[in-house]
């Protein structure tokens, strides 16, 4: 399938408005938390930035589709918005259930540099969903939350990844139709904005640090969340997660590479290095 092509415009459409899933966040099976996990969800300090963060998504997406002139295009990407918002009102449905300290700050003005803002936005999802699946399945494992949360947290994780596989054929889709240079430096384009978010991603952090004083893990909430943790398990499970949620999407779609390819080379080091530490055997 060549990129670029009327194929794969509708493959990539095609597949994403197939894959979606009926919901409402009001009527989801949010469980009753006996008082240690209670104290565990609102201890998370990043909570309001979430809410923020899929609010100030929903707002690009439904900006940027009023300049998508396509129709086949115009329909998918209007359904990630609304995807999109509602992710905003899941997190806003779990707050209020369970008293989460969270503020709904006031969003900025995303009306401008449409494109640039939907572009940024992808990048930025496609990296935090790279992470973001290696922080899930370590909290998922030491039962930080009872599985019903995590079945709940699931239904956005999953809709994520139809995100990111989406923007990574709509980016290449979009570089083809400008022409063969457009599509040949489309690796260049891509890293610089996998910089651009990770600037952003410094700069939420710093942000969060600030907003947060004094809510943050406590000792006992971290060790239970942090337990075993080490960088380079953290690195395995964010690549394996990320193989095994790409592996269930059509094999013709393109899926994000650029942070799987740089943690695998990671990797590929950090074992080498470890076998090269070890003393020779006497």
């Amino acid at each position: 399938m060549k990129i670029g092509s009327p194929e794969h415009r509708d493959t990539f459409c095609r597949h994403f408005m197939q894959t979606y899933t009926e919901f409402d966040p009001d009527t989801l099976p949010w469980p009753d938390l006996d008082e240690a996990a209670l104290q565990r969800l609102k201890s998370v300090p990043f909570w309001e930035e979430v809410f923020y963060t899929e609010r100030r998504a929903g707002a690009i997406v439904a900006e940027f589709v009023k300049t998508v002139k396509d129709p086949v295009m115009k329909e998918a990407v209007a359904l990630q918005g609304f995807e999109e918002a509602r992710h905003a009102k899941l997190i806003r449905v779990m707050i209020e259930k369970y008293g989460i300290d969270a503020a709904e700050r006031p969003l900025e003005d995303v009306s401008d540099n449409v494109e640039t803002r939907f572009k940024d936005f992808g990048f930025g999802e496609c990296m935090d969903s790279f992470l973001g699946f290696g922080v899930f399945k370590i909290a998922m494992q030491s039962e930080f939350l009872p599985k019903e949360m995590f079945n709940i947290f699931e239904t956005l994780m999953y809709e994520e990844t139809r995100h990111i596989v989406f923007f990574v054929n709509w980016m290449a889709y979009n570089q083809a139709q400008k022409g063969f240079l457009a599509r040949l430096l489309l690796p260049l384009t891509d890293f610089r904005y996998y910089m651009r978010a990770l600037g952003r991603m410094v700069g939420t952090a710093k942000r969060g640090k600030e907003l947060n004083d004094g809510k943050e893990f406590s000792a006992t909430q971290a060790s239970v969340f942090l337990d075993g943790f080490t960088f380079r398990r953290f690195l395995e499970d964010c690549y394996s997660e990320n193989r095994r949620r790409m592996g269930v999407f059509d094999k013709e779609l393109l899926r994000p590479s650029f942070l799987p390819q740089l943690a695998e080379t990671a990797l590929g080091a950090m074992r080498l290095w470890s076998f090269r530490a070890k003393p020779l055997p006497a």
